[in-house]
Parts: structure tokens; sequence; C-alpha cells
């Protein structure tokens, strides 16, 4: 269990954003990765209705765009981060809590009932409700590692730190959602067709700002949930053929063949979308699940059988040998210095 008053790490994975999503009460919304900046990468997954990017923090003073501060800030919810690991469920409760007018969206109890109570605050204030949401901070640290053993934390810790934001349309204009500065970020004006490419601009030359090698950036999309959207495709071509059984044309059985098949077309992705998702089921219960005590109780029971010892020395001349061969196929690799 967390101490009070922390907040666990959290792996920018769209299984585990979407297990997020469901635990915040919201449905009719999914979270799927985006590999590359290629517009081809977007349309596949519109309508798109906000971005999540994670990126290392670097000493880089440079904003881009202007910060709000007017009135606008009336109509968007922003909250400041004022504490520690919470920016991936601020970066997607931005998200959740700015989208207007889906009808297909449903953010559920907990989530209204918190934008009601904080409409009047300012971002810090906002901020430090939502660090003090119970269910919220709950559903963050049902990802928490479990553990059997208390580390000490005291010593040096990595020199990497990585930050999640958001990106997102809001009448009309895109802005990023950081909650480690002051206020909203306004990138311009937009319209629903033309946002991403204006996001896929922003966030390219961000991305320009690190060195040539730095590859530790990650993009996931907040969608609409896809077995919604199959499901329903799939009962309006099922109504189709319902009519066109009623119709006397000649091409009727063609048409009603060629409606078919666009229905096992979407029944496959359906089921791909299905077993997509029983997968992220296994991977986030194998995230929160405790191995220690096992690998404790096994290594107990090879030392009771006096098997342990053996198989620690077996691994160590294995990993002698590999070093050994390793070491030989170099030296034969490396070509003899000319000599002038």
């Amino acid at each position: 269990m967390n101490p009070a008053g922390e907040w666990c790490l959290i792996e920018s994975d769209p299984g585990v954003f979407s297990a997020l999503i469901k635990g915040f009460g919201v449905e009719g919304l999914q979270v799927e990765e985006i590999v590359t900046l290629e517009k081809e990468c977007f349309q596949k997954l519109e309508p798109i209705y906000g971005l999540i990017f994670l990126f290392k923090c670097i000493d880089d003073k440079v904003t881009e765009g202007n910060i709000v501060e007017d009135n606008r800030l009336e109509n968007i919810f922003f909250a400041e981060q004022v504490i520690s690991n919470a920016c991936a469920t601020q970066a997607i409760i931005s998200v959740l809590l700015n989208l207007d007018g889906q009808k297909d969206v449903k953010l559920g109890g907990t989530l209204c009932d918190f934008k009601d109570f904080t409409r009047s605050f300012g971002p810090n204030l906002k901020g430090v409700s939502l660090s003090n949401s119970k269910l919220i901070k709950e559903v963050h640290n049902s990802f928490s590692k479990q553990q059997v053993f208390e580390y000490d934390q005291s010593g040096p810790k990595s020199q990497d730190n990585y930050h999640f934001i958001a990106y997102m349309p809001i009448n009309g204009r895109l802005y990023e959602l950081d909650g480690l500065k002051s206020g909203p970020i306004d990138h311009g004006k937009v319209t629903t067709e033309s946002w991403i490419d204006s996001v896929r601009a922003v966030i390219d030359k961000r991305i320009q700002r690190y060195a040539a090698n730095e590859i530790n950036f990650n993009l996931m999309a907040v969608i609409g949930d896809q077995k919604d959207i199959l499901n329903k495709k799939i009962e309006l071509l099922n109504k189709d053929i319902e009519v066109l059984q009623n119709d006397n044309k000649q091409d009727k059985f063609l048409r009603i063949e060629m409606v078919r098949s666009e229905i096992a077309f979407f029944q496959s992705r359906l089921a791909a979308e299905d077993e997509k998702r029983r997968g992220y089921e296994v991977e986030n219960i194998r995230r929160k699940h405790n191995y220690l005590p096992f690998i404790i109780e096994m290594l107990r029971v090879l030392a009771d059988n006096e098997k342990l010892i053996p198989l620690v020395n077996a691994a160590k001349e294995k990993r002698d040998n590999r070093a050994t061969t390793s070491k030989r196929v170099n030296d034969a690799n490396k070509k003899p210095e000319s000599v002038s």
C-alpha cells in the first residue's frame, strides 16, 4: 500500500489508461497508442477527442503558445499539479472534464460531481481538490506495485524524470494542458477537422528540441469505445438486410451478400478488439500482482531440497561460458592493425 499522500508512478500504456477511465466510472471511451506522427496513424482512430503525450523532462524554459490567464479559464477545466506522480491521472482527467457534447460519452457520477464541485475554483485549488479525491486516488494507486518489503528511498534517484500532458480542442482552439504550468497553453484557432494537423506540428516541434537520438516519447489518443462503435455498425447493417429482403429488385441477393460481407469484416474487428482487451486485462493483473512471496517460497523449497546452490553455481558457469565465448568472437573479429 502507498503511504498517505503518495501517488504511484503510472506506466504509459493504453491498457492502463483505458482501465483508469473505466475505474473513474466513464463510459464510451478508450485509449489507443499512436506510434508515429504520420497523418494516417491518426485517421485510423478518428474521431479523436484528446491526446496524452509522455516526454522526458529537460532543462528547457521554452514555452510554445500563450498561457491563458483571461476569462476563458471559466470554461476550461485546468488543475495545477500539486503532488508528485499524479501527472498521468491529471492528463487523462483534463481531457475527460473538458469534453463537451459527445452524446456517446458518459462521465459518470464521480467526475460529474467533481467537475461541479470545483467549477468556481482556480487552477491551484482544483489541483488540491483532485489530489484529495479519495476515489480518483484509489483508482490511480490501484496500479501501484505490491511489495512485502519497504525499501529505503533516501538514496540517489534516477536522473530521468518523465511527464504526462494533454492536448485537445476546446471551443475552437487547441490547448495544451500541463499541470506544471500556471494555466492552459493556447496553440491557436482550430476546427474539428484541422486540430489533428495542428497538434501534430506542435508535438513534432517539441520533439525537435531534444537530441537526435532521444526516443523516450509516447503518444496516446482518447477515442470512442471501439466495441460500441462496431456493434452499432453491425446493428445498422443487419437492419439494411431486413430492408433488402423486402426489396424486389433483381440485384437484391447480390446486395445482401455485399452487406453480409461488411458485417463479417466488422465482426472480425470486434473479435480482435475483444482479444486485445483480454490481453490488456491479463497485463494489468500482472502489473498489480506481487510475485515476491512466490519467489521467496520457491527459493526456500529449493534450498530445503539442497537444489538452490547447485542451480546458482550452474547459472554462474553458464554466465562465465557466455562471457568467454563472446570474448573469443570479438577477438576473432578484430582486424589486425596495418603497419605503415
